[in-house]
């Protein structure tokens, strides 16, 4: 019978057994502290999903006011050019006017000695 094991010998074993069982234990137990429950996960998915559809939303509102003040911006450059060409063509008529009633007077001059 040098094959048993001896009743001391059998209880360091069985001893030893059960300190590995409960490290196991513990270690699964850690574990289990780390995973989630299904509720938590559904809120904060479903809070992520409202976030998200927030941020687009957000996001939205910025591209469009970005398209308005990029349309404003172009009405305003189309109002400067025609201001500015209006502004050209008053000062061309301020210069060619009295040029041509010049020519017209001294013409009616002319025309006023010649005819004497």
């Amino acid at each position: 019978m040098p094959d048993e094991l001896s009743v001391g010998e059998l209880g360091r074993a069985v001893a030893a057994l059960r300190q590995e069982i409960q490290a196991m234990g513990q270690g699964i137990n850690q574990r289990l502290d780390k995973v989630v429950s299904t509720e938590v996960y559904t809120l904060q998915s479903a809070y992520t999903d409202q976030r998200i559809t927030a941020l687009s939303q957000d996001l939205q509102k910025v591209a469009d006011a970005r398209d308005a003040l990029e349309n404003a911006f172009e009405a305003y450059q189309l109002a400067e050019r025609d201001r500015r060409e209006q502004e050209r063509q008053k000062r061309l008529y301020q210069a060619v006017i009295p040029v041509l009633l010049g020519l017209l007077s001294a013409a009616i001059a002319i025309w006023a000695v010649v005819a004497k």
